[in-house]
């Protein structure tokens, strides 16, 4: 079996796996946003910071990175993102088809928010959002260290990302 992985956050710049190959991809029906609460790698239950996820949007779409895991790694690949991105339930794992820059489609691991679950926040004002991540610290480390290495990641691969341009200059604005 061939495993694609749909990158469009932390995935991009802290995979976790071996990529065997990565590709420019587009995925229909989904915004990237802060749209989910982190109590737990990026803030806590006392103190949520925010994450990216895949919020369903009708007409969106979502520049990433299409990536395939290792030939022969793949049930450990799967185990290993099941165990970071569902650690409370709030991301659903979906395989959806991917466009490649390269014309390929293929069927790729996809975490997106479930709409219903209680650390979804989608349609946050920005500000607010810019004021959570300056302050939120988790177990993988500070917030604003997540949303930097993020747009610093997608403007290196040529995918820049308006919202979390403008986030990041106001975060660096709250925290001096």
């Amino acid at each position: 079996m061939t495993l694609w992985v749909f990158g469009y956050g932390s995935l991009l710049w802290n995979p976790g796996f071996e990529v065997a190959e990565q590709c420019h991809a587009r995925l229909h029906g989904y915004a990237r946003s802060f749209c989910m609460h982190s109590i737990h790698h990026r803030g806590t239950e006392a103190e949520p910071g925010l994450v990216l996820a895949l919020d369903e949007q009708e007409g969106a779409s979502c520049e990433g990175l299409a990536l395939r895991a290792a030939p022969g790694t793949e049930d450990a690949t799967l185990a290993y993102l099941r165990e970071r991105e569902l650690i409370s339930s709030a991301y659903l794992e979906r395989f959806l088809t991917v466009e490649l820059a390269d014309g390929r489609r293929h069927e790729a691991v996809v975490y997106v928010i479930d709409p219903h679950h209680v650390q979804y926040c989608g349609g946050m004002p920005l500000e607010q959002q810019a004021r959570i991540i300056a302050r939120a610290v988790g177990g993988r480390g500070p917030n604003t260290e997540y949303l930097l290495n993020t747009a610093a990641h997608l403007d290196e691969l040529g995918i820049p990302d308006a919202d979390l341009h403008w986030l990041c200059a106001r975060v660096r604005q709250i925290t001096g």
